[in-house]
């Protein structure tokens, strides 16, 4: 599975959320907004077919390949998970932050950089609450897991999760309904009706294997659950690590979001 940006909690948000829905030069002049001439050369017309049908081929093909790298993720998230960043900001791993950061913007600056991405990741607003927080700037995101989540649980299709108790919060069987844009995360909707707060889980193709964390996002709202600075999951994703992690997945985590976040 290919490797994903820790990167992409920041600078990819940024950039998609900056980007016009449609630029360049909208206006039409009088020549443009003349009723086109209906193509009836057979060869133009049999050209425009192929055309298509390559395209739809392209398309159908492209959506069989995000199903079955869907169904894998599953698969490959198999396990147990708790929150990523109470782990890896532990006192314990504070000089491998710096070690790292020292690596890539020098000793002098390494204290200040750990101090700047470790704010990055610990919000503790989201929603309009968040919006109205950070519209001035210097935002934030919460990597919680929200809806009093201790833990959750990927077992093939079937998800769950837990509160600080043990007690079981939820436990539905899911399956994959498209791509999510602006990420580019797996959508998967609950077999369950009435599965409230937990109907969509959005999964960035991250795992243990590759990434050493995982990035989700859940929720009962798919349209709102696309929007990152607006709505009622503004400036939330949840960070998950394995249960099982060893200190070696620890560090490799911090190294990486070092390296993704502070080279140039």
């Amino acid at each position: 599975m290919k490797q994903k940006k820790f990167a992409g909690l920041f600078a990819a948000f940024a950039l998609a959320l900056t980007l016009p829905v449609g630029y360049g030069n909208t206006t039409v002049s009088a020549s443009e907004a003349q009723e086109p001439t209906a193509v009836t050369d057979e060869s133009t017309a049999g050209a425009d077919t192929e055309q298509k049908s390559e395209a739809d081929a392209e398309q159908e093909s492209e959506a069989d390949e995000n199903q079955a790298a869907a169904q894998q993720l599953l698969l490959d998230l198999q396990g147990t998970y708790q929150e990523l960043w109470p782990v890896v900001l532990a006192d314990e791993y504070r000089q491998v932050w710096l070690d790292a950061s020292a690596e890539l913007v020098g000793e002098e600056n390494a204290e200040g950089a750990v101090e700047k991405m470790a704010s990055m990741v610990t919000g503790t607003v989201t929603g309009e609450e968040a919006v109205e927080a950070y519209k001035d700037g210097n935002m934030a995101y919460c990597c919680d897991f929200l809806q009093d989540v201790e833990q959750f649980t990927f077992d093939g299709t079937t998800i769950s999760g837990v509160d600080e108790g043990g007690n079981e919060l939820f436990s539905h069987s899911y399956h994959y309904v498209g791509m999510e844009e602006i990420r580019g995360l797996y959508v998967y909707e609950s077999d369950d009706a009435d599965s409230g707060e937990f109907t969509y889980f959005c999964m960035a193709p991250d795992t243990m294997e590759t990434t050493w964390h995982i990035e989700f996002r859940y929720g009962s709202d798919l349209e709102a659950l696309g929007q990152y600075d607006a709505g009622e999951y503004a400036y939330w994703l949840a960070s998950g690590i394995s249960v099982d992690h060893t200190e070696e997945d620890a560090k490799n985590s911090i190294i990486l979001f070092c390296t993704e976040n502070l080279s140039e």
